[in-house]
């Protein structure tokens, strides 16, 4: 297995990846998330991939891509509440449907975390949707704990 940045060279992949991800929020709540939607586009893809401040990894299996995680820089400077710091986000994290439980998306994230720890992050964070117990369930696997809880009101 080889983890590398993404390029655009990637999209297609990429985008098919998406809508995997993109069905598993649908199917828990289909009244936020549009049936066969896509989160990017590959226009947003491309724009995405060249900045430096949004880096994007693939886990490639014999040449193609198996797996993806898609990280933000998120600098807290002079905030006046926090701390100044430095975090990288995991916007998307996803594994191909066929390819779970082989170790990638452990790999990815390892990777992701001496990525941040390369570029001088206190944390690595992210979101996970209630009711995706699997995807929690891998998070608290690789040591994650809850820092805070969102909460909505449906009006």
């Amino acid at each position: 297995m080889l983890i590398r940045k993404a390029e655009e060279r990637d999209i297609a992949d990429i985008a098919r990846l998406l809508l995997q991800v993109a069905a598993v929020h649908n199917s828990i709540r289909p009244d936020l998330f549009v049936k066969g939607g896509r989160k990017y586009g590959d226009a947003q893809l491309k724009s995405i991939l060249s900045d430096e401040e949004t880096p994007v990894f693939v886990a490639e299996i014999g040449g193609k891509v198996r797996g993806y995680a898609f990280c933000v820089f998120q600098r807290h400077k002079n905030d006046g509440a926090l701390v100044d710091f430095d975090a990288l986000y995991v916007d998307d994290l996803c594994v191909d449907g066929d390819a779970r439980g082989k170790g990638i998306g452990s790999a990815l994230f390892e990777y992701v975390k001496e990525f941040a720890r390369k570029n001088g992050c206190y944390e690595v964070t992210l979101n996970v949707w209630e009711g995706n117990d699997a995807a929690r369930a891998f998070y608290e696997k690789q040591g994650m704990t809850v820092q805070k809880t969102y909460m909505e009101l449906k009006l």
